[in-house]
């Protein structure tokens, strides 16, 4: 073959192998964007307190009054001292906590998940579902839904809670830990009775779990 040939044929190699090495490296980085497959090694936890649950604990006295010496009693000391108040109308009465009106346990799907659902009445009127030690993989797209499909174990289950009503709550906040979302004011709890970890770019449930009213 000629030097032209050799030439002719480099030619070729280079308009074919060009736009094929392009093309690949638009599907990889597709591929990564879509897949995130560094999320299987990540995860992000989220330690929310539950709203209206019980005020911390009083603080204990300083160490300087504690060390200070406790003088004679006299008795102008005591009769000066302020009696306690029994009964009084000072007294704060104990604030109405929450009041749990569904609670459910997680299933895996396809990732292994782990965790307590409750769905939760406050003091003013509103409800949040609250996601309690959940542990779960991280990845893409990840969203919590209330939906009216029920959860089942297999896999059968995996990809059905975009089938018949659902509510978005948001962005999962986080993969492992407890989590607070609040759920609209005309939300129909009476009809969504699960709650699925879903993964919105690829249509799957990660974890779910039925909601089953709380005895009264």
């Amino acid at each position: 073959m000629g030097t032209v040939g050799i030439g002719r044929v480099r030619n070729v190699r280079r308009r074919v192998l060009v736009p094929a090495l392009a093309g690949a490296a638009v599907v990889l980085v597709v591929g990564l964007w879509a897949f995130q497959p560094w999320r299987l090694f990540t995860s992000t936890t989220v330690r929310e307190a539950l709203p209206g649950g019980p005020p911390p604990a009083a603080a204990a006295p300083s160490t300087a009054a504690a060390a200070a010496p406790a003088g004679p009693t006299t008795a102008a000391t005591t009769a000066g001292a302020p009696a306690a108040a029994t009964g009084s109308a000072t007294e704060a009465s104990p604030a109405t906590g929450p009041v749990t009106l569904a609670t459910g346990t997680f299933v895996s799907h396809e990732h292994r998940t782990t965790g307590q659902v409750r769905l939760l009445r406050l003091a003013d009127g509103s409800r949040i579902v609250r996601l309690e030690n959940l542990d779960t993989s991280d990845g893409p797209a990840l969203r919590v839904w209330l939906s009216d499909q029920p959860v089942r174990a297999d896999r059968s289950g995996w990809g059905v809670f975009d089938d018949g009503a659902s509510l978005d709550l948001g962005d999962l906040k986080g993969n492992i830990g407890d989590q607070n979302y609040s759920v609209p004011a005309g939300a129909d709890l009476d009809r969504l009775t699960s709650l699925s970890i879903w993964c919105a770019r690829f249509h799957v449930s990660f974890g779910a779990a039925g909601l089953t009213p709380a005895r009264t």
